[in-house]
């Protein structure tokens, strides 16, 4: 009965190839737009990632995502410091310059100015591209990362220090280029030291902008984290905890998540009709076949079983078609777009949740034809 089911579904090619290609363009909608949406969400932690050895991230208690900078005073950091638990806390400077080019223009650019004796959040050495950590310790030394010096130089090749900008009227040295994750701004990322990177941005009473706290070992950060809320009265959140304190914020102050949710719910409404329509169309012009089985003793049951097995077999093609277009679209547009970071992310969720919705699309397109083989009469056939 199997075959003969399948027989029926791939009897006639145009109808069959319907099928198939309304689901495969409903997962590949729902899949890549889903993909771009994990991108940019992704993209607004960047550096929240990038910056590691530290277990904490402290700031102002008003902060509500990584680039809404409240700066702190010095005495800030001393005050983190003396919280039980710490074993060490650095400064950190983010923010944004503006640089002039050799050409005369200006270009914002997102300054990470780290702490001076010990380079806390520096690149590690895997994503050093050209020149080394250390070499921030020169005067007047940045690293920037590798999709700014493509914006800003195209193909030229690096030379240790023979590229220059000017912030502040203060001359910046590119001694090194290194690999960065894309950031949702997309500016050039620039790493200097702190008191370095002071001296790039207008003086300002207060330019601290998160203290980086490492907690003693056998003491969970979080509990150190509680312990400087409470004794500092500033806000102290794990890695993952401000990654998550930043998605939130854009899912709930943008546009972001209805824009893509429409795209992502018009994509399984295609497919819901595309499919459906087509299958029940299917199904019509097979009711003879239907009823041929049912005068020789099939059951509704098996023939349910047959709609159903259809259903499946154009499901997994048609997903399978569809997540394939998807990653590839990504795979080529990685590498396509070279000037600036591509937003797609594919986790395994996605896989998941596009399979879920063609499980759904499918089944909904079985039931709309199911009902009229259930009630179809034997005697149709002899009509």
């Amino acid at each position: 009965m199997n075959w003969v089911a399948l027989k029926m579904l791939t009897g006639d090619r145009t109808k069959y190839f319907g099928i198939v290609f309304g689901v495969s363009f409903a997962a590949l909608l729902m899949a890549q737009q889903s993909a771009i949406f994990c991108g940019l969400m992704r993209n607004t932690t960047s550096q929240i990632r990038d910056i590691q050895g530290a277990d904490l991230w402290v700031m102002d208690k008003n902060v509500q995502f990584i680039d809404d900078v409240k700066p702190l005073s010095e005495n800030d950091l001393y005050r983190v410091r003396g919280v039980p638990g710490v074993k060490w806390a650095v400064r950190l400077y983010k923010g944004l310059g503006r640089a002039r080019l050799t050409d005369g223009n200006f270009q914002q650019v997102i300054i990470l100015g780290l702490d001076n004796a010990t380079l806390v959040g520096a690149p590690p050495p895997w994503r050093v591209l050209h020149g080394s950590v250390e070499d921030l310790r020169r005067p007047d030394a940045v690293f920037i990362d590798e999709f700014g010096w493509r914006y800003l130089f195209g193909d030229e090749p690096f030379v240790p220090g023979a590229k220059t900008l000017e912030l502040n009227d203060r001359r910046a040295v590119i001694v090194g280029v290194c690999e960065c994750s894309p950031t949702f701004q997309t500016f050039p990322i620039l790493y200097c030291t702190y008191s370095q990177a002071l001296q790039f941005i207008p003086q300002e009473r207060k330019t601290l902008s998160f203290v980086l706290a490492k907690a003693e070992d056998g003491v969970s950060p979080q509990e150190v984290g509680q312990r400087i809320e409470a004794q500092t009265g500033h806000k102290a959140l794990t890695d993952d905890a401000f990654v998550w304190t930043t998605i939130g914020y854009y899912l709930k102050r943008t546009g972001i998540p209805i824009n893509f949710g429409i795209t992502v719910a018009l994509g399984f409404v295609v497919g819901c009709a595309i499919a459906g329509q087509t299958f029940y169309l299917f199904t019509i012009e097979n009711l003879k076949q239907f009823g041929a089985l049912k005068a020789m003793g099939v059951g509704n049951l098996r023939l349910v079983g047959m709609i159903l097995l259809q259903a499946a077999v154009v499901g997994v093609i048609g997903y399978g078609i569809g997540v394939g277009g998807a990653a590839l679209f990504g795979y080529v547009f990685e590498r396509v777009v070279k000037t600036a970071p591509p937003a797609f992310y594919f986790p395994w969720q996605i896989l998941a949740l596009t399979a879920v919705a063609v499980a759904v699309i499918v089944t909904a397109a079985a039931l709309v034809s199911m009902r009229r083989v259930l009630f179809l009469e034997a005697g149709v056939v002899f009509r």
